[in-house]
This record gives structure tokens, C-alpha cells and sequence, in this order.
């Protein structure tokens, strides 16, 4: 049996594996034994020293997924030389930026079957992403002009439930041209608040993943 001295290089390789399978398989029809099976050698044993059930897996695994997006939201909060609008769209550049969005994507995971991590992630946007990073930064930008509204709370929510649920084809099966659409009326919405933040670039990058969304979940039809 494969052994690692390192507890926390056999709880990320529980938790990469996890995901993985969650994302292919969907949470509910993965089961202990296939997460086992992908271990190279690891016990049952190893998993439950460190899980006492697949939902404790599949809320570390969520807490996973987010730590890097969050890491990076407290940079982007904390620096000094943006403005609160100039942050926003740092934020949105980086975030589809990440690595690890290509691998997601690519698998193509139909979140219909993935319904406790979808509510999982709505769980941290909702109570911990928007006010913890994304309010911050708005209230910095009413302060310093560059961001218009009197309902700062409840922007944050929507800004982030709209990019980060109602703009992905993963949940909702959107085909491209429904994605680009989404895309626009997005950014006609930012522009009624002053934020004029989603580019060219941006939009070639969201319509980027949307395309490859659609192909790998063609290819696994």
C-alpha cells in the first residue's frame, strides 16, 4: 500500500481526485470506492482518517475550489493603486484567467447532477465572496466616484450570482449564442451602474469557455 509521510499531500490528493470525479461522474453517483480506486494504492482507511463521510469530502472539496479564488479576491481588495471600479475589472480578468477554469470547463460537469456542490458554491458566494471582497471594493468605489448606486449589498450578490451562476453554460446549458447573449446584457447591466469594466477581451475569453464547455460535452454525448 502506497503510503505518504505527508498528511496534507494525501488530503490534496483525496480532494484532486474527488473533484475530478465529481465533476465527471456527478457527487451523487460517485461513490468512496471510486475515489479509492484513483488513489494509487491508498486505503479506505487513509480517506476516513482524514473524512468521516463523502459529504465531509465534498465540503472540503468545495472549500478547495474556492480558497484560490478567494485568495486572489483579497489581493485585488487590499491594494492601493485602483480605484473600486479598476478592481472590479481586475477581478473578472484574473478570475477567467485562472488555470483552473480551462480544466473545468473541459470536463464539461452538468451541475444538474452536482447539486450539493452547486449549492455549496452559491453558499460561498452568497455568505462569504460578496461581503467579504466584492463590497468592499464597491463601497471604496462610491467613495471615490467610479461606482454609482445606493444599494451596495445587494450589487455584490448580484454582480457575483450573475457572472458566476446566471452566465454559466455548466448550470444552465446555455449554447453559445445564448452564452454571448448573456455575456452582452451583462454588460449593458455593469454600464447602468457606471461600470464599463467587461472589454473585448473579456468577452472573447467568456465566449472562449463557453465553446469549449460546448465541444467536450459533445464529445462525451
Amino acid at each position: 500500500m502506497a503510503r505518504n509521510r505527508h498528511p496534507e499531500e494525501t488530503v490534496n490528493l483525496i480532494l484532486d481526485v474527488a473533484f475530478r470525479l465529481f465533476m465527471e461522474k456527478g457527487y451523487e453517483h460517485t461513490s468512496i470506492q471510486d475515489i479509492i480506486n484513483h488513489l494509487g494504492g491508498l486505503s479506505k482507511g487513509a480517506i476516513y482518517h482524514h473524512f468521516k463521510s463523502k459529504d465531509d469530502i465534498l465540503v472540503a472539496v468545495t472549500e478547495w475550489m474556492t480558497a484560490e479564488s478567494n485568495q486572489m479576491l483579497a489581493a485585488i481588495r487590499d491594494r492601493c493603486d485602483l480605484s473600486g471600479k479598476e478592481k472590479l475589472k481586475t477581478i473578472f480578468r484574473e478570475s477567467i484567467s485562472r488555470p483552473v477554469q480551462n480544466d473545468i470547463f473541459t470536463v464539461a460537469p452538468d451541475f444538474h447532477n452536482n447539486p450539493k456542490l452547486l449549492f455549496g458554491l452559491l453558499h460561498d458566494t452568497i455568505d462569504n465572496a460578496a461581503p467579504n471582497y466584492i463590497l468592499p471594493i464597491i463601497r471604496q468605489g462610491i467613495s471615490d466616484g467610479s461606482i454609482q448606486t445606493d444599494y451596495p449589498e445587494q450589487l455584490a450578490e448580484l454582480i457575483l450570482l450573475a457572472a458566476n451562476v446566471w452566465m454559466n453554460p455548466m448550470i444552465f446549458d446555455s449554447t453559445e449564442e445564448e452564452s454571448y447573449r448573456k455575456f452582452m446584457v451583462f454588460r449593458q447591466m455593469l454600464q447602468g451602474f457606471g461600470l464599463d469594466i467587461v472589454d473585448s477581451e473579456i468577452l472573447e475569453r467568456l465566449q472562449e469557455l463557453a465553446s469549449v464547455y460546448q465541444k467536450n460535452k459533445q464529445k462525451k454525448a
